[in-house]
Formats: structure tokens, sequence, C-alpha cells
């Protein structure tokens, strides 16, 4: 029998990752038929309907990662991570210029918490810290992002399908070709063909979103290459999250985040490439200007 995969494949010879099955696929399905649509209705609504989602998605995922760094939500310095989470999240909401002073603060609270609380979680207040920055950014970028009264819905639309476009088509490419690994011994089940097959999807769903709104607002549907340059830059991005996440996942000796979504383990397994993208389109939001969409 050839030994296990990270994700429940196996290695074929020469090191190479055989065809993984599809056991998954059903459940995999089934979650996205469910979730995808609530996340477009959100995003489509705007305001606060999308700032309280980003806000139980930041605590949610800070609670996951009190866990993963083998700390207790009961203690002080692991209630501390989620609750900061919401505080930097409403606070994002409200005036997000003052978001990352207070993530700025909070995170040194957790710090000083954890190391000055008498319990077993106070040997990791630099790991409980560091998550609350890794999520609190993403938090407050995504939150920003979609309070663009012109170009907040179409970036957030473009970044979100993107992302979901790389992450399905590196499954289907790596699952169909196999190949050589991309990252062995950080993700022994990622291949090349996958994260190729990914950014053909990504870029593929960027001129598609990009074309929608064109034609939406009476304008020319134009290939532009900007269009496949921001949907590779951006599918990147939801791949090194990606990876960065297997790597977190093996510091700390687990396969899954969690096993709140069936078919994908837990929010980190789900929204692990947001993480990275998410803060990415902020910033070239920010580069372009309030009203401009990502991909002019």
């Amino acid at each position: 029998m050839a030994p296990g995969r990270a994700d429940g494949g196996s290695i074929g010879p020469a090191g190479r990752p055989a065809r993984a099955g599809w056991a998954d696929l059903r459940l995999r399905v089934l979650s996205a038929i469910i979730l995808a649509p609530v996340a477009v209705a959100v995003v489509w609504l705007g305001g606060v309907f999308w700032s309280v989602l980003i806000i139980l998605a930041a605590a949610g995922l800070a609670c996951e990662w009190v866990l993963l760094c083998g700390c207790r939500l009961t203690t002080a310095p692991g209630l501390a991570v989620p609750l900061a989470m919401i505080a930097v999240g409403v606070v994002a909401a409200e005036r997000v210029a003052w978001a990352l002073p207070i993530l700025a603060l909070t995170c040194a609270a957790i710090w000083a918490i954890a190391r000055t609380t008498p319990s077993p979680d106070s040997r990791r207040p630099i790991s409980l810290a560091a998550g609350a920055i890794y999520i609190g950014i993403t938090c407050i970028a995504l939150i920003w992002l979609r309070h663009d009264g012109l170009a907040g819905l179409p970036n957030i639309l473009f970044l979100l399908l993107v992302v979901w476009a790389s992450d399905v088509g590196a499954y289907l490419a790596g699952r169909l070709l196999g190949g050589p690994r991309l990252a062995p011994r950080i993700s022994p089940g990622k291949t090349w063909a996958g994260a190729g097959g990914g950014l053909l999807a990504a870029v593929a769903m960027g001129y598609i979103v990009a074309m929608c709104f064109a034609l939406s607002s009476g304008g020319v549907a134009r290939l532009s290459w900007r269009v496949a340059l921001v949907a590779i830059v951006l599918g990147v991005a939801a791949q090194l999250g990606d990876l960065l996440e297997s790597a977190i996942k093996r510091r700390f000796g687990v396969k899954d985040s969690g096993r709140l979504i069936p078919g994908h383990g837990g929010l980190f397994d789900r929204l692990d490439g947001f993480l990275t993208a998410g803060p990415l389109a902020a910033l070239l939001a920010l580069a372009l200007g309030p009203g401009v969409v990502l991909w002019r």
C-alpha cells in the first residue's frame, strides 16, 4: 500500500502523487451548493450584512486558531483571541481608520494576557498574537474593500469568484492529472498540474466577472491583459495561502483545522486562500483609488 498523503490521497512511484480518490467530492459539492449562494447574497447586500458575516468568520477562525495552538477557549488567553477579532471587526465596520491601531493594541493585550496568566496557554503567547494579526488584517481588508460604494461589489465578487475558481481548478486538475508534487515537504498532495489548473481557472473566472460587469454597465466587454494579470496575482496569493495553512497544520500536527464544513474541514481549510488574497486585493484597491475596479 502506498504511503498516505496529507489530503487523503496516496503517493505513487518516484514520489509522485497518485490520482487521488473522489470520495470527498460529494460532500464538497453539497457544502458549496449550500454555502456559495449564501455568501454571494450577503456580498450583494453589503453593508451591515457583509460586516456581520466577516466578523463571525473572523471569530470562528480565531477559535480554530486557539485550538490549533493547543490552547483552550475557556481560559483568558484563549478567549481573548476571538473577542479581539470581534472588536476589530466592529471598529473596521464603523471607523476603518481606527481598525489597524486597535488590532495592534489587542494583539499586544493577547500577548500580555498569555504571558501573565498562570495556565498552560501561557506557553504560546507569540502564536496566539500572530494568529490574531493573521486573521485581523484580512477581516479589516474585506470589510474595507466592500464598503467602497462604487467598486465594492465588483471587487469583492471578483476576489471571491477568482479564489473559488482557483481552488476548484487546482482540485480538479490535481486529481485528474497528478504529476510532480509542488511542495512535498509542506503539502504532499499538491501538484504542479493542480497549481497550473488553478491559475487557468482563476483567469477564466476573472474574465467572466469582468465581462459581466462591463455588459451590465452598458460598456464593451474587452479582454484586457490586466484582468488576467490581477486574476493570476490573486490566484497565486490564494495558493500561497493554502500552502501556508498546510505548513501551519504540519507545525501543530493536525490534518484539518476543524470539522465545521463537511468535505472541507474547518474554516481555515475553506478560507485559507482569502487570508492572503484578501489583504493583497485591498492593497491593490488602495493603490488604484476609490471607485476603481481591481482589473482596470
